[in-house]
């Protein structure tokens, strides 16, 4: 876009002599003022908009909170994803530089490789930390977190099973015990789950 700035001296041709030809306004001075104009009006936007017009704007620094027009690259760098968001995608972008191309930024990193994400909660210290991690794949049960239960086995009756010790007591069995089965492999922690790409903007 142009400003309209004056072409021709009028106020010199006032101070000139009545009889100096410099100062006999012609047409010509009409028509370099008038072209003048025209380019300057011709690059404005009208005020009601149109889909063809298209004008450039300073961008506005970061963070700025005014009235001045927001450019697309201020938008992109500001609001669309701040540094901290997270970007998700299916697209397979190769490296930073693709995703700065695509929407804007400065730096961004591939994150939570593996990972599904969880919302903080400050009553829990397993979630209380933006970006702390646990959890596992796959987990093996301990003695303590089986629950607890029986297992029922059966017993000989026959007099085979019983003995007598050193006090003439008759007693079961030296020792009973059931069947063992299971080998004690980790179980599955999977949640139902769709892979996606996350991306994290650092700058």
């Amino acid at each position: 876009m142009s400003d309209y700035a004056i072409t021709v001296d009028w106020a010199g041709k006032d101070s000139l002599a009545d009889s100096s030809a410099a100062k006999v306004i012609s047409g010509a001075d009409f028509n370099t003022e008038f072209a003048a104009v025209r380019t300057a009006v011709n690059t404005k936007a009208n005020l009601n908009g149109s889909a063809s017009e298209s004008f450039s704007a300073t961008t506005a620094g970061s963070g700025t909170n005014t009235t001045q027009v927001a450019t697309t690259a201020f938008v992109q760098a500001q609001y669309a994803y701040p540094v901290g968001a997270i970007f998700t995608t299916t697209t397979a972008y190769a490296n930073s530089a693709a995703v700065v191309s695509a929407i804007g930024g400065t730096t961004w990193v591939a994150f939570g490789a593996g990972k599904v994400l969880v919302g903080l909660d400050s009553g829990d210290t397993d979630f209380d930390t933006s970006e702390e991690t646990g959890g596992s794949k796959t987990h093996t049960l301990t003695t303590a977190e089986m629950p607890a239960h029986t297992h029922s086995y059966y017993k000989s009756t026959t007099s085979d099973n019983f003995s007598i010790d050193d006090t003439g007591r008759v007693t079961g069995a030296a020792s009973a015990t059931t069947g063992s089965t299971g080998d004690g492999g980790a179980h599955n922690n999977l949640q139902p789950y769709i892979v996606v790409y996350f991306w994290k903007r650092t700058a």
